[in-house]
């Protein structure tokens, strides 16, 4: 029941009261984000969502216009610490969390979900092993139990295996779980970057 219906009243509600929110970040951060290099304020980023079906996932533009996509050795892309794409101010927003502010819109449309696993691009679905397949059954998320349980600094495919865990015991209980650990986890600044020693580890396993 709560996956059927629960889940969406619950984004819809969520996502109204931080739409106030969203626009007050949003208008402090516009003008930083335009007048460090002149682009865009927005990235529309193509995502792939539920049951495989392509959408254009919103956030505030932390790299630099025509950034080139750089690859880690599993395939998935690079968020590196001292990773040159990025704008003074988008290495702000990264830490923060707050590009990604824009996509409770997302959820509002009913892309995406408060909670879900955070969606990935299309060349990464076709690198996906086993179960990984699996994450396309739910409505991906602004933030998910990968998201606060290692965020960035666990291999990719690490995290991946928390999203299938996540699937597996989806419930209200669980999403209030991860909702409110979003917080410590985005002030504490944790798992921001991939870790040297991940990337490592990872391209190990994938030889």
């Amino acid at each position: 029941m709560y996956q059927r219906f629960g889940k969406r009243l619950c984004d819809i509600v969520v996502s109204v009261v931080a739409l106030p929110f969203v626009l007050l970040i949003i208008a402090v951060l516009a003008p930083f984000i335009h007048f460090e290099d002149g682009g865009p304020v927005f990235y529309n980023a193509p995502r792939v969502g539920k049951d495989g079906r392509d959408f254009t996932m919103y956030k505030l533009r932390s790299m630099r216009v025509n950034a080139p996509d750089l690859l880690m050795p599993d395939g998935s892309t690079y968020n590196g610490e001292d990773d040159p794409r990025m704008t003074r101010v988008g290495a702000f927003m990264r830490k923060t969390s707050l590009d990604e502010m824009p996509q409770f819109l997302n959820v509002l449309k009913g892309d995406m979900s408060v909670v879900g696993p955070r969606p990935d691009l299309r060349r990464e679905t076709e690198l996906y092993q086993g179960e990984e397949h699996r994450k396309l059954t739910v409505k991906p998320g602004v933030t998910g139990y990968a998201a606060v349980y290692g965020r960035n600094s666990l291999p990719w495919h690490s995290r991946l295996a928390l999203d299938i865990y996540y699937i597996d015991h989806l419930s209200f209980p669980l999403d209030v779980k991860v909702f409110f650990k979003t917080f410590s986890t985005v002030l504490g600044q944790e798992g921001v970057y991939v870790e040297e020693s991940a990337e490592s580890q990872e391209s190990e396993e994938s030889r």
